[in-house]
């Protein structure tokens, strides 16, 4: 483990990051939460049908 390299190439990456637009900031803050949605969708239907089956919670 070179900690030279690795900080010098966590350097590089800082140097190359930029600030994302707002337009960009904000598709992607919707393709999260779209993503965070359709989770929590999937795991409501999992829970309703483990109801309705005999034996369920």
């Amino acid at each position: 483990m070179d900690v030279k390299y690795d900080l010098t190439s966590y350097v590089r990456v800082l140097k190359m990051a930029s600030t994302p637009s707002w337009q960009e900031f904000s598709q992607i803050a919707k393709i999260a939460g779209a993503g965070i949605f359709l989770v929590g969708l999937l795991g409501f239907v999992i829970f309703a049908i483990m109801s309705l089956l005999p034996g369920g919670v």
